[in-house]
């Protein structure tokens, strides 16, 4: 196990280094540049070689590439280009609590609907039940979140005035004491929290159900029957651990997503997190904070699949020798 660990991590290394040359390079394609966007935003502002010389924006690519490679290399992951010129880092300190408590509690809640009711559909195939909870499933998997966010602001925010429109908190409330700020924060995250739910737990409750069909009827299945086996037993520790291998690569996949954010969700809901500060990076040409959350989402990704992969081969060993 140890070995296979570490040949998976060794291959990671250079198609992490492609990942990231990959997106040094489509920034620095796209057009406009920091220095443009200043001028635009001001025209007393001067955008003159001197500042571009300053940020280093002047420099031949491959040059930018190997001095933002060396700094990261060091821990550093720059200044921002945004006005308020704050270190990288800072700012995703500042942004990361809150993607990472409202992404975790999301999945949690995904896995405790998706789990039960994939099993409890997966012993109704074919029925009418069956049918319309599937079909339920696809319209929430098909739906846009965006647009369930808007049905839901205007359902819920507007019509019925049952949660806020956007913001973390009610203005002034970070002079509350703390057991009145937070149900105020979940009163404020509950639309976007559902919101996601719909979408995560209509996914993997297919995935469950499918999986567990396919495992009910395996040979292992029927012996552990016909040898007296509880159907309970047979259900939840035979059938559902070889059911859940296809979806420990799906929740492996969404590690990223716990740190990234969701951009839309918290773009419209006017959150301070990760998925907004990328966006709001994007709107600014702030190379630096872009490149260390495509970074940092670029190294999620292959530790998640790395996770899942690890996960599977704990689960089933003869995937290792595959």
């Amino acid at each position: 196990m140890l070995a296979y660990t570490f040949r998976r991590l060794l291959n990671t290394l250079p198609l992490l280094l492609g990942i990231t040359i990959i997106c040094f390079l489509t920034i620095k394609l796209a057009p406009g540049d920091p220095i443009q966007l200043m001028t635009d935003l001001n025209p007393k502002a001067q955008a003159n070689q001197a500042m571009k010389d300053q940020l280093g924006l002047n420099k031949p690519l491959h040059e930018q590439y190997l001095s933002w490679l060396s700094n990261l290399v060091q821990g550093n992951l720059g200044t921002s280009l945004a006005p308020d010129a704050k270190p990288v880092a800072q700012k995703i300190t500042e942004a990361l609590p809150l993607t990472l408590w409202l992404n975790i509690s999301g999945l949690a809640l995904v896995l405790a609907l998706s789990i039960p009711l994939g099993v409890w559909l997966s012993l109704r195939p074919g029925t009418t039940t069956d049918a319309t909870v599937t079909l339920l499933l696809l319209i929430g998997l098909a739906a846009p979140s965006v647009w369930l966010a808007l049905l839901g602001m205007q359902l819920f925010g507007v019509t019925l005035s049952l949660v806020p429109l956007s913001g973390l908190q009610t203005y002034g409330a970070e002079h509350w004491p703390w057991w009145q700020r937070w149900p105020d924060i979940l009163h404020h995250l509950a639309l976007p929290l559902a919101v996601g739910l719909i979408g995560g737990a209509a996914g993997i409750t297919r995935f469950i159900r499918g999986s567990m069909i396919e495992t009910l009827k395996a040979d292992y299945i029927l012996t552990a029957r016909a040898k007296g086996a509880s159907p309970r037993r047979v259900l939840w520790r035979h059938a559902l651990r070889n059911a859940l291998l296809p979806v420990i690569t799906i929740l492996g996949l969404s590690v990223p997503g716990l740190i990234g954010g969701s951009v839309i969700l918290e773009s419209l809901f006017a959150l301070p997190g990760m998925g907004n500060l990328f966006y709001t990076a994007t709107l600014m040409r702030d190379y630096p904070t872009i490149m260390a959350l495509l970074t940092i989402g670029a190294v999620l990704t292959l530790l998640g699949n790395l996770l899942a992969d690890l996960a599977i081969a704990r689960a089933d060993p003869r995937t290792i020798n595959k």
